[in-house]
């Protein structure tokens, strides 16, 4: 790949990235004036609270907690975080504990059951503040009996393998879980509540994001049952997971909070950052570096190699009759896809796109994309993404790596990794879904 074009996807890539900075994210939405807090259109009066706490989980919440820790100053009593391993930050009041995403472990567990511990000792004299990003589900398996770790763990497993979606997975989790889907709040009521989150879901459903661990539930116990006859996954999940699911669907089992419970009487949601600023961001990068942007969609998704060949597709289009828009342009998507797993190679859904963008644009001179996630990790790699344009199959075939090959092996980590077309960012402590950047010369 040309250096320049590297480059150029590079930097509009970062700009999107540095829009939804987390801690700059907060400040844009939280001030303080003396005893007076603002939070988005909402004042508190700070002296109406005996003790205010921070908490939360997320890939991104580290430095979300560091803002407000700084914005409170002395009046912040106490707070407790959970994080994906590597994204803590030193706090000086706040608790950071360190757990493992996507896959629930112990840390999680018993990180988690100490939070929800605190919050069943709040008052209505407290104010709880949370931050939750991308993340925070996994971060949070706290269990419904009789269910244990590893009947999560290959829930968890199971729906990633499966391609469910980022919805279709949290409703479930919300179901096996005692403190996602409004039970947070429910748990810290008659407390005040005031959520803040970075939104990793296509359309900023606040309920989906981390879960919703402050917000109503719209997901039932029918409808995960209904999601695991979607996938087939009826004879491969745990037994005592599917038990609870249909105990809960018999009404046996009491069902999450909904809109209109009175524990959310006292509750604040607010998105803070999303895929859209980001996307707003890399637009006026490339406006910078002399490309015609052109914003498809943050709602994107879909099988990573059936939205490369849609994206593909339009690049050609441009570079055959000038439309959408004439080169030099630059096309800008956002979403997050997803892959159905054949295979038992290595690699994320970025990648895999990046892959698959890679067979079609051969012979294709001119075109050349950028598929990455903003939190810097794609699928259980060290990568956020990767690049592709028309001499990366030429490039693979010369040193006997065969893309197809690669493509059905699921490998794409290992396609990339002797061509040098990797994107590693290390963690990035945000998370809005992924950016796909395809530049049309």
């Amino acid at each position: 790949m040309d250096q320049n074009t590297r480059k150029a996807l590079e930097a509009i890539f970062m700009a999107g990235l540095k829009a939804v900075d987390p801690e700059e994210a907060v400040r844009r939405h939280v001030e303080r004036i003396g005893d007076r807090l603002r939070v988005g259109e909402r004042w508190y009066s700070l002296e109406d609270f005996r003790r205010i706490i921070v908490t939360g989980a997320g890939k991104g919440t580290a430095p979300m907690a560091k803002a407000l820790e700084e914005i409170l100053g002395d009046r912040l009593s106490a707070g407790w975080i959970i994080v994906k391993y590597g994204h803590g930050l030193p706090l000086k009041k706040i608790r950071v504990m360190e757990a493992g995403h996507p896959m629930p472990d112990q840390a999680g567990l018993e990180a988690a059951s100490f939070i929800l511990d605190r919050l069943r000792e709040c008052t209505e004299e407290d104010l709880v503040l949370c931050a939750f990003s991308g993340g925070g589900s996994a971060l949070t398996p706290t269990l419904l009996p009789p269910l244990s770790l590893s009947d999560k763990q290959k829930t968890t497993q199971l729906l990633l393998e499966c391609g469910a979606t980022i919805n279709e997975l949290n409703a479930i989790r919300k179901h096996l879980s005692a403190g996602k889907g409004g039970q947070f709040a429910k748990l810290a009521y008659p407390a005040t509540v005031v959520s803040l989150f970075l939104s990793d879901v296509i359309g900023d459903p606040l309920d989906v994001i981390a879960s919703g661990p402050t917000v109503p539930d719209s997901s039932t116990f029918a409808d995960c049952l209904k999601i695991v006859e979607r996938y087939g996954l009826i004879q491969s999940l745990p037994e005592p997971v599917l038990d609870l699911l249909h105990r809960g669907a018999q009404g046996l089992i009491e069902d999450t909070p909904k809109a209109g419970d009175l524990v959310f009487a006292k509750v604040q949601n607010l998105v803070v950052g999303s895929n859209r600023a980001a996307l707003f961001a890399a637009a006026a990068e490339a406006r910078a570096l002399g490309y015609q942007p052109l914003i498809l969609s943050s709602f994107i998704q879909g099988e990573a190699r059936e939205i490369a060949l849609a994206l593909v597709g339009i690049g050609k289009e441009m570079i055959a009759t000038g439309n959408p828009i004439s080169p030099p342009a630059c096309i800008l998507a956002g979403g997050e896809t997803t892959v159905t797993i054949r295979g038992p190679g290595k690699g994320g859904r970025n990648q895999e796109l990046a892959l698959a963008a890679a067979i079609a644009l051969e012979d294709w001179p001119g075109i050349a994309l950028l598929s990455a996630g903003t939190d810097g990790t794609d699928g259980p790699t060290d990568a956020a993404g990767a690049f592709a344009d028309g001499e990366t199959c030429k490039e693979a075939l010369q040193k006997g790596i065969k893309p197809l090959a690669y493509l059905l092996n699921n490998d794409s980590y290992n396609f990339f990794e002797p061509l040098g077309q990797l994107l590693k960012t290390g963690p990035t402590r945000t998370n809005v879904m992924d950016l796909i950047c395809l530049l049309v010369s």
